[in-house]
């Protein structure tokens, strides 16, 4: 029997909305970039060193946090993530050089990687309290959150409103949905806890690692296409940056959309199934993309990959989650934390040898990563 303090359809709520959260955060920050870069006179390089500080403080956040939530349990970690996060927004337009705008950074990565981890420890939760799988509509709810970033931020920006005015509100929100969901979330029961399972009887490393290499391998996937595929319909083929931003809109929505129709699709035909034949899928959208020179069909292609991309991480953040629901967290955010390297890493890789080779020559790198994945799929079998 389950010990919970809320009924599950509550957590699961709670849950959206800290996805949710967790989305609009980061998206409202993004939006602001181009107006707090003017703001604090900072160059393009000042503030490409300064994304670094905040990926690898989300990085830190991920690590410290694994371990806390095991410790102190996600009731406690999560809001307080949220409420840290909620409280950083509102720094970036306060800050008025580059080392005040680092320090609010620090703030907003370690707050981001933190909630990060502690929610889809939540969500993992949640999941065993349910007969289906519904990891995977979690993550659409952080792209929704994104989105609703991108429209309000849009909208302030053409009305002129201050910066710091937005970001202060938009963190004001953060705090309060933090606050008010956090009483809806449940923990693990004792009972899943103290369960011997045949994989805790041999020690879970080499499951995690491999877990975290596959996460690695599809969230650099993501990061190419997050900040290449406007370039590469751009540069490659020669449409007008209106229409370039189609390439990422196409892909975008097509992972939004994957998410949701994944959990049921994976309530058939399983997790391993999921992410092997996603990332096949992923690998021919790509392929289209490499070889393919006309419009209508690159957008296609794109969002075959947003779409075969859109399923395979949430799989692999369950799968790590179940390893040993004693030390969920823990296991969880090297899982997370891999996959977060992945993405910061990806768009990197690609700028390096696209000084070398056409961008479009360049995406053979995660389609490499999209076959490597559809051959180690079959791990998720392995813990099953």
């Amino acid at each position: 029997m389950r010990s919970q303090t809320a009924p599950p359809r509550a957590a699961r709520v709670a849950t959206w909305l800290y996805f949710g959260l967790n989305g609009f955060a980061v998206g409202m920050w993004v939006v602001h970039i181009p107006s707090i870069e003017h703001a604090t006179g900072i160059s393009h390089s000042t503030l490409g060193l300064l994304l670094l500080v905040l990926g690898g403080a989300a990085f830190t956040g991920m690590q410290v946090a694994g371990p806390l939530v095991d410790r102190l349990g996600q009731r406690r970690l999560v809001p307080a993530a949220g409420v840290l996060l909620g409280i950083a927004l509102a720094g970036p337009g306060l800050a008025t050089n580059w080392w005040t705008l680092g320090l609010t950074l620090i703030l907003i990565g370690f707050g981001n990687g933190s909630i990060d981890v502690g929610m889809n420890a939540q969500a993992v939760v949640v999941e065993r309290g349910y007969p289906r799988p519904i990891m995977a509509a979690f993550h659409a709810m952080w792209s929704i959150g994104g989105a609703i970033a991108a429209l309000i931020g849009a909208a302030t920006l053409r009305a002129g409103v201050p910066t710091e005015v937005t970001l202060g509100v938009a963190g004001a929100v953060c705090i309060v949905i933090a606050l008010a969901a956090s009483r809806f979330l449940i923990e693990a029961s004792a009972d899943e806890a103290d369960e011997p399972t045949e994989v805790r009887a041999k020690p879970p490393g080499k499951l995690v690692w491999a877990l975290g290499g596959l996460a690695f391998g599809l969230m650099l996937a993501e990061g190419v296409a997050n900040d290449w595929a406007a370039l590469h319909f751009r540069d490659i083929l020669g449409t007008s940056v209106s229409t370039a931003a189609y390439a990422y809109g196409a892909f975008a929505v097509a992972m939004t959309v994957g998410r949701f129709l994944t959990d049921r699709v994976a309530a058939v035909v399983g997790p391993a199934a999921i992410v092997r034949w996603g990332a096949a899928m992923a690998a021919v959208g790509l392929t289209i993309v490499i070889v393919v020179p006309w419009v209508p069909v690159a957008l296609f292609g794109w969002a075959l990959f947003g779409l075969g991309l859109a399923g395979g991480v949430p799989q692999l953040f369950t799968a790590a989650g179940n390893l040993d629901p004693r030390a969920a967290g823990a296991l969880m955010a090297r899982v997370v934390g891999l996959g977060y390297v992945g993405l910061l890493a990806g768009p990197a890789l690609i700028g390096g040898l696209a000084h070398w080779m056409p961008l479009n020559i360049a995406f053979i790198l995660p389609l490499v990563l999209c076959v490597l994945t559809f051959l180690g799929g079959p791990v998720l079998k392995s813990r099953s």
